[in-house]
């Protein structure tokens, strides 16, 4: 499952923006994420960060201050190097998208971006690059189900109706099935980092996700719950310890 190598650090990604505030927002969310990150503030310093760490995927802002994103990965590109290119960039030019698919890029991001789109374009790189579950858009937990390209969820079968914000955060604890969020992970991550609200927010959005996904009833039976409150601590979804579903 995804969501496993990425909490087992797996996967390492370079990010590559000359704007500090960017390159922080990305290294903490991928971090959070349970990415491996790298940094680098221009393009000499991409190529050297680059060859060193030899990542799984690359995350390029277009504009660097020495060297262009796109002149960056044609070196590499050149040199051999195969790790998968996600583009930034605040221009919205049918172009510069083909530039960019033209030197060996994989995708392509519009500044200001969405860091849940982002982070849900690198795991669909990701899948498609090491040929996991290349066909199967289904994360599960147990008998828990989220289909990412319908957003359908269902739990032993039966079908469950979230609010988009539910389904962020559901979507989110799955991706980290077995590790700990905290509360400021979640409105980083569900409410975007601009969200200035309180943090109880979350935990009326968990009562709500527990009520629709931990308190369905099958055979008249309450299914074993998954969401659980590490006191103190943040929430997590775990699949029961006794069970072999993945």
């Amino acid at each position: 499952m995804l969501s496993n190598m990425a909490k087992n650090l797996e996967a390492t990604i370079v990010v590559v923006d000359d704007e500090p505030s960017i390159r922080e927002l990305l290294s903490a969310s991928l971090h959070f994420s349970g990415f491996e990150v790298k940094t680098a503030a221009s393009g000499g310093e991409a190529l050297e960060v680059i060859r060193d760490a030899n990542p799984d995927l690359i995350i390029m802002d277009v504009m660097l201050p020495d060297i262009d994103g796109f002149t960056v990965t044609r070196r590499i590109r050149q040199e051999g190097m195969e790790a998968p290119v996600l583009f930034l960039t605040a221009r919205d030019d049918t172009q510069d998208k083909i530039m960019g698919l033209t030197v060996g890029g994989d995708d392509y991001v519009t500044k200001p971006f969405s860091l849940e789109e982002v982070i849900a374009r690198i795991r669909a790189i990701l899948r498609r690059t090491k040929g996991e579950d290349e066909e199967d858009p289904i994360i599960r937990v147990a008998d828990l189900e989220i289909n990412e390209d319908s957003h359908d969820v269902t739990r032993a079968g039966q079908e469950i109706d979230l609010s988009p914000t539910e389904y962020k955060l559901l979507r989110y604890l799955m991706d980290n099935e077995g590790r700990v969020v905290s509360k400021a992970q979640i409105l980083d991550h569900v409410w975007q980092y601009d969200w200035g609200g309180d943090a109880a927010i979350v935990e009326s959005y968990i009562s709500y996700l527990r009520k629709k996904v931990d308190g369905i009833t099958v055979d008249g039976k309450k299914v074993t719950p998954l969401i659980q409150t590490k006191r103190g601590i943040g929430y997590m979804i775990r699949a029961p310890r006794s069970s072999s579903a993945k």
